[in-house]
């Protein structure tokens, strides 16, 4: 079993929110599963230019660190994914990649994984976890939880924070193990794939790859 951790934070070894991935990492280790953290600040990730390659070749135009990425998230049970909050949202360089992944989307890619979501800010961190949980879903993949650290409340908060994370890492590799459903996130998947089913549809001509691809399953 493997899970993958990106943190999203730019400030390194200093960053908070990586203290927080570290310690779900560890959950997840101790809970038997191989991990991996990536720095996604280190990488060299460009925008997404709505070309629309990806749809019709199952390839991205741009040659960069993302396709290395990618390959991991694919092949990964499990993600936990950490931003600090950024103006209530998560730092440019995760929507860069988020960004990216359209065609994983559009071709629910992330159906069978599980994921959580750590996020820090001086307050309302949930504003972060929130939006990425939201998203985990809509890409397919079951959501295990989330947590986080209000850094305005003192140092108490992140060893709070981390505790809670080495707890859900835990959980995550659980959720793997047993193969987890939940059900009111499988309802929320389930319109989610049938609206990308027909989107993928009706443009056949020209999102060839993603095309072929509910093919190959059917249309499941």
């Amino acid at each position: 079993m493997k899970i993958l951790g990106i943190c999203s934070s730019p400030r390194g070894s200093r960053s908070t929110t990586l203290r927080l991935v570290q310690a779900a990492l560890e959950g997840a280790g101790e809970n038997g599963a191989e991990t991996e953290l990536v720095d996604l600040c280190q990488l060299d990730i460009k925008y997404c230019n709505a070309c629309q390659t990806c749809f019709k070749t199952g390839k991205c135009v741009h040659k960069d660190d993302f396709q290395g990425l990618y390959e991991k998230i694919l092949m990964a049970d499990g993600l936990i994914l950490g931003s600090p909050n950024y103006f209530h949202t998560v730092t440019a360089q995760l929507k860069t990649l988020i960004d990216r992944m359209a065609d994983a989307v559009h071709c629910q890619l992330l159906t069978g994984k599980y994921c959580c979501s750590l996020a820090t800010g001086g307050s309302n961190y949930d504003q972060v976890t929130s939006y990425l949980d939201s998203l985990m879903v809509n890409f397919g993949a079951f959501v295990t939880g989330s947590a986080g650290a209000e850094m305005s409340k003192g140092p108490r908060a992140l060893e709070e924070g981390e505790r809670k994370a080495r707890d859900l890492g835990r959980a995550l590799v659980e959720d793997i193990r047993t193969k987890r459903d939940y059900i009111e996130q499988r309802k929320v998947q389930e319109g989610i794939r049938s609206h990308f089913k027909e989107l993928v549809r009706m443009n056949k001509d020209n999102w060839e790859h993603e095309y072929e691809h509910w093919n190959s399953i059917n249309w499941r």
